[in-house]
């Protein structure tokens, strides 16, 4: 089999497709939260905060004072944006409990099993040894007993 083949055999498996289709959607899942996030929960987090924009909240590491991010990274200082890492621990969240209700309506979706199902037997006791054997031996393995 040539690696062209055995490549186009691996790619049409329906796991990877199934992934591919999986990344494409996250990715456009992804670009829905960033929005909902800065568009719609951020203005509203804000004004209990105290009106604070956390992409903006910054500490300037060399001690001196910026206007902005902005200014302080056009002036090369280090700086620590906190304010960013605060927002996308919020995005996360956010992330996870959308994933998480997802799976959950789709596990109420799935057919559950027949509750108390008996499961037939297929092993026994040997009588003599107390080993465990199948259920079709006549001579048990271990003692060598005949059943």
């Amino acid at each position: 089999m040539s690696v062209l083949q055995e490549f186009k055999k691996f790619a049409m498996r329906g796991n990877v497709v199934d992934l591919a289709v999986g990344v494409v959607i996250g990715a456009s899942f992804g670009k829905i939260v960033n929005s909902l996030v800065s568009d719609v929960f951020m203005p509203l987090i804000s004004p209990l905060m105290g009106k604070v924009d956390f992409k903006s909240k910054f500490w300037a590491l060399d001690g001196k004072f910026y206007a902005d991010l902005d200014a302080a990274k056009k002036a090369t200082a280090p700086i620590l944006a906190y304010g960013n890492f605060i927002q996308v621990i919020i995005e996360f969240l956010i992330v996870a409990f959308a994933v998480f209700m997802l799976v959950r309506q789709i596990n109420k979706l799935k057919p559950k099993p027949e509750p108390n199902t008996p499961v037939e037997p297929t092993t026994k006791e040997c009588p003599f040894c107390i080993s465990t054997i199948s259920l079709k031996a006549k001579r048990c393995p271990q003692c060598t007993s005949q059943l």
